[in-house]
């Protein structure tokens, strides 16, 4: 399955420093299937126009390429109308437009937003400044030894006094996966919104956000096999209806007078300018291909391959790993450091071998501390890996222990 699987992804028919690229940094950015590549090639080729406006053939093959590519999100979310899908440039300015859009029109000085100490920067920053701005309180919920999160400190964080939960469906640095739902359950408990980062959960998870039942969802494109700049965010309609726009211009106006102007319909009056429109049809081009897959069996081959990464691993003196041991717990990925090396001089060795890991704090630099480091290692996997791949990260990290002893 997998090698069949491999064939669609033209980039990793290539060797790196002289050994076959293994390509271990999808939580980073996926790599494209040609369909994806094909798909946008062609808007350009046949369709490329501006939307909405023009009455001429492009304009509306244009158009209903977009809008097309709308639906295929609202059902890959199972959201329940197209108003609530609104295209944005990623995770990052999705969260930031709840932020800005919903926290400045309902927040009020003392009151609270919980988030988790394993948040990415891009679902802490905006809730830090929103908490400055309106001298509001930005609490933290710690994670369990194992990087879980226990829904005891879930109840013990969030109060009636809190107005905004925002937590990860899966953490981008220890892979572990949230409970949403319940999460959801408990803020409404306390009448409280629910925002999502799913940037880490729509590549892996299959998600309903009317069984979760959360307010407001994030995500990327480009982490499951689309194409970058161009991300979703989800909103329960009477929330989109009564929040203003953060971006005004083109396109997102109904009528534009001296003096006072008024916008547009959901979902675009939150579409300021010339909308994202290759990329979209891309996006609309990823969802076929993993509904083709099937989400189901991209979450099964990835347990199965954190558990068998988990095993090997472990094997390596002296090498730490961190978040859930449970490989059910957690997404495809594994982070970890080895003794007395740097998280970067392993990834140079690794690469030198045409391995591509990732090194860093990743945008998480709360949860490095909490994690007592200041950078971690990490191979994150995604259906186009295999067993294979382990093994010669495996090899790979022996190498660079090898490497840094004789070195030092």
């Amino acid at each position: 399955m997998i090698k069949d699987i491999k064939r669609y992804f033209p980039i990793l028919n290539q060797e790196v420093n002289g050994y076959p690229l293994i390509y271990l940094d999808s939580a980073a950015t996926s790599q494209k299937p040609i369909q994806v590549i094909e798909a946008m090639k062609k808007y350009y080729e046949f369709d490329n126009s501006n939307v909405h406006r023009g009455v001429h053939t492009l304009g509306n093959r244009a158009t209903d390429a977009y809008e097309g590519a709308r639906e295929k999100v609202r059902n890959f979310i199972n959201a329940k109308s197209m108003k609530e899908i609104i295209f944005t440039r990623g995770t990052t300015t999705s969260i930031n437009t709840v932020a800005s859009g919903y926290g400045r029109q309902n927040l009020k000085e003392g009151d609270e937003i919980v988030i988790s100490i394993m948040e990415h920067h891009a679902n802490l920053i905006p809730w830090q400044q929103l908490a400055k701005e309106k001298g509001a309180i930005l609490n933290y919920i710690e994670p369990e030894a194992d990087g879980t999160l226990s829904l005891e400190k879930v109840r013990a964080t969030i109060t009636p006094n809190t107005k905004i939960v925002s937590i990860a469906m899966a953490s981008n640095v220890m892979g572990t996966i949230n409970p949403i739902k319940e999460i959801t359950k408990i803020a409404h408990e306390n009448g409280a919104i629910m925002v999502v980062d799913a940037a880490q959960g729509a590549p892996h998870l299959k998600i309903d956000v009317q069984d979760l039942d959360c307010d407001f969802l994030a995500f990327s494109g480009h982490k499951m096999c689309g194409p970058t700049g161009i991300g979703v965010l989800y909103g329960k309609q009477t929330l989109l209806e009564n929040m203003e726009p953060v971006e005004f211009g083109g396109e997102m106006i109904d009528f534009v007078g001296l003096h006072d102007s008024t916008w547009k319909e959901l979902p675009w009056k939150f579409e300021g300018g010339t909308p994202i429109i290759a990329s979209a049809v891309g996006l609309g081009a990823a969802i076929d291909f993993l509904n083709e897959i099937g989400l189901e069996n991209i979450e099964a081959h990835e347990h199965k391959l954190a558990a068998y990464a988990l095993d090997q691993l472990e094997t390596i003196d002296g090498l730490t790993i961190y978040g859930p041991r449970d490989a059910n717990k957690r997404c495809g990925l594994v982070t970890f450091n080895l003794d007395d090396v740097h998280p970067h001089d392993v990834a140079t060795v690794l690469d030198m071998n045409g391995i591509a890991i990732r090194a860093g704090h990743h945008c998480a630099q709360p949860l490095m501390k909490w994690l007592k480091v200041t950078a971690t290692a990490r191979a994150s996997f995604y259906m186009y890996n295999d067993e294979a791949d382990i093994d010669a990260l495996v090899t790979g990290l022996r190498s660079a222990k090898e490497y840094f002893n004789d070195v030092f």
